[in-house]
């Protein structure tokens, strides 16, 4: 059955992970009740709605290790949050890839190397956005582009060149905004036009003359802004209008002047 988002939590039904009705009498944790550390259709570990059950070990942690091998996983998933150390690495290979991404919010970035290889994608994303710069580089293979490309934002720049030829777009691009200069040159002559795009706003303008006769004409206007005035003269005669007025005002700034005047 799914769960209205849109009612109150009040008004979601109160039935366990297998829908059937909770009864709090037969419940382990009844003396709770008197403590207000639990409560029907709010707080309630046996709950199938997450909400409750988190809310459950928000004022009950010292429970979550009871459950840590609860058969409903988002029982565990909660549970995750609560855990100590030594009862979260129980939970690193679990079944299900919901629980092992609680656990890989929590785990100490010196551990997720333990969890490079999970099969979720979604897993090895917070894997990435969290493990140590330093151990990063064990996952420049990952299968995932996304991964990459979070490996791509994060990684020391020193090591980005191990993914300046990856075969998705969006990774190259996150390597362009970052690597030294020295690797820009072929990042500026990549096949994809956004990839060379972001590596020729990088380029210092000595290395422009080249890109003056890009197929992309973005990247002709770049160059059009910052090449050395030389090799302005092709660039007056573009097929872009727009290409074409910035390298001709540039040659004589006084010309461009002179039309705003006579606006």
């Amino acid at each position: 059955m799914t769960i209205d988002k849109a009612l109150p939590t009040n008004e979601i039904p109160s039935v366990d992970w297998q829908g059937n009705a909770i009864n709090c009498e037969t419940c382990a944790h009844t003396d709770r009740l008197a403590l207000g550390t639990c409560a029907p259709l709010r707080s309630c570990v046996h709950d199938r709605y997450a909400k409750r059950i988190d809310r459950f070990f928000g004022t009950n942690p010292g429970l979550a290790s009871v459950y840590i091998a609860h058969p409903y996983f988002e029982v565990r998933a909660v549970a995750a949050k609560y855990l100590d150390l030594f009862q979260l690495n129980r939970l690193i290979n679990d079944p299900d890839e919901t629980v092992r991404a609680s656990v890989a919010l929590r785990l100490p970035p010196k551990l997720l190397i333990k969890m490079i290889l999970d099969e979720d994608r979604e897993v090895r994303i917070r894997v990435a956005l969290r493990m140590e710069i330093t151990s990063l580089s064990t996952m420049l293979n990952d299968p995932d582009y996304y991964v990459r490309v979070v490996i791509a934002r994060r990684i020391a720049p020193s090591m980005l060149f191990h993914l300046a030829r990856d075969v998705d777009t969006s990774v190259r691009q996150e390597v362009a905004q970052r690597i030294g200069t020295e690797w820009l040159t072929m990042l500026a002559n990549d096949a994809e036009e956004s990839v060379r795009l972001v590596a020729i706003r990088r380029l210092p303008a000595a290395l422009l003359p080249p890109f003056r006769f890009d197929s992309d004409w973005r990247v002709r206007l770049e160059t059009a802004e910052r090449v050395p005035l030389e090799y302005l003269a092709v660039l007056t005669k573009d097929e872009d209008e727009i290409v074409a007025a910035t390298a001709s005002n540039r040659i004589n700034p006084d010309m461009q002047s002179e039309n705003k005047h006579g606006h």
